[in-house]
């Protein structure tokens, strides 16, 4: 585990002596995370990280997990398809599963914190025990929900409404409400095993392993077997790209324990691929980080053709290392990619292929939007960055209704 000065060759001395000011101000106070899941998925990656490293600088961080069958993950998962602006049915009955589960879940959690921080809808609920234990409240929406369904929302909305604050990973995801809402995008771990620097024997080695040749361009999407990543669009424009140009597509997954979709997906990828030897389907355990680092060091270019996307940190996680990223124009992406500078936005999959095309032809170009967008991260999406914001937020609590704060 690294310690926090471990980043100053990365980041710099001056962020790294804030950071340890910042988490002077904070002693004392109990900082209480809560999620769904402990394995899978950007959140618990996060906080697997940032939970110690609070440590480290002085702050009292916890993480707790919430516990929920299937009965409950499976409506979660339709809120979550819903929020994003996918169309669900949801039945009263979905409603009152999330009910029922959030009332064990309210005698299961314990809430201890300072601060208790959420994180997306499924433990939203918690915040029924507000009145009765006090402290402040703290929702996380890690998801795209500028366009949500409007009774999955308004169900939401009206326990959100109840924490002293929010936090949105994008500005267009701000939705109406009557407390404060904060914007603070996700970030990825510089030294951490999925994004640290590999020899190149080992690169090879993961990619001999996986039976993955490297005599031909490589087209490679890193993500969860899920419908809102759109694998099947992926395919088709690999497709488009293979009739003019011998390449090879790599979709790479996992599965996490609150998503039961992930299954079906992967079963329709499969048969989508299937016949053609240059498509490799790979599906990974959520431990995987170096060989998921290998992979996208040994990609020619990263795709990540979501339909619809809260953040998308596989984009950050490939910038980082230098890499041609084609991503769709949606969600928080564009707060990673310029068009043309640090990477490629598509709208459809005709113009996913072209961008590929194009890329696998001007290597100089693609080398360029690599290099930028390397530099873009390095500005703006670290884990150090991430650690700042949050502390500045819990800071905050304690001046509500203040613009600007004095810390003598």
């Amino acid at each position: 585990m690294h310690t926090i000065n471990d980043y100053i060759p990365v980041v710099g001395e001056d962020i790294i002596e804030e950071l340890k000011l910042l988490g002077q101000r904070l002693k004392g106070k109990v900082i209480e995370n809560i999620n769904s899941t402990a394995v899978g998925g950007g959140v618990a990656e996060i906080l697997n990280r940032m939970v110690p490293l609070f440590s480290e600088l002085g702050v009292n961080a916890t993480w707790e997990v919430i516990k929920g069958g299937n009965d409950f993950f499976g409506v979660t998962k339709k809120f979550h398809n819903a929020l994003h602006g996918r169309e669900e049915v949801l039945t009263e009955n979905d409603f009152e599963i999330f009910r029922e589960h959030t009332r064990k879940i309210l005698d299961e959690t314990p809430l201890y914190g300072d601060v208790i921080f959420v994180h997306d809808p499924q433990p939203a609920g918690l915040i029924a025990r507000k009145i009765e234990i006090g402290r402040k409240w703290v929702w996380r929406c890690h998801i795209d929900v500028s366009h949500p369904q409007h009774n999955v929302w308004g169900f939401l909305k009206s326990m959100v409404e109840k924490y002293d604050s929010t936090v949105f990973s994008a500005p267009q995801f701000s939705q109406k409400l009557d407390i404060p809402q904060i914007q603070i995008p996700p970030s990825i771990d510089p030294l951490s095993d999925k994004n640290r620097a590999l020899p190149d024997d080992y690169i090879n080695s993961v990619m001999e392993r996986f039976h993955i040749p490297r005599d031909k361009p490589l087209i490679t999407q890193v993500s969860r077997f899920d419908y809102l990543k759109d694998p099947a669009g992926v395919i088709d424009a690999y497709k488009m790209v293979k009739r003019y140009i011998d390449c090879q597509l790599l979709l790479v997954g996992g599965s996490a324990s609150d998503d039961p979709e992930g299954a079906k997906v992967l079963a329709e990828v499969q048969e989508k691929a299937s016949g053609d030897p240059d498509i490799h389907i790979l599906e990974l355990p959520p431990t995987s980080n170096l060989e998921i680092n290998a992979i996208q060091r040994a990609s020619t270019i990263v795709l990540q053709k979501s339909i619809k996307e809260g953040f998308g940190l596989t984009i950050a996680e490939a910038l980082w290392k230098a890499k041609p990223v084609i991503a769709s124009a949606v969600g928080g992406i564009p707060l990673q990619i310029t068009h043309k500078y640090s990477g490629i936005l598509t709208h459809t999959i005709e113009g996913t292929a072209y961008w590929i095309k194009q890329l696998i032809q001007s290597p100089d170009f693609a080398q360029r939007l690599g290099v930028n967008g390397r530099e873009h991260v390095k500005q703006n999406f670290l884990l150090t960055r991430h650690l700042r914001d949050y502390m500045l937020l819990f800071l905050s609590l304690d001046y509500p209704g203040q613009d600007i704060v004095h810390l003598s």
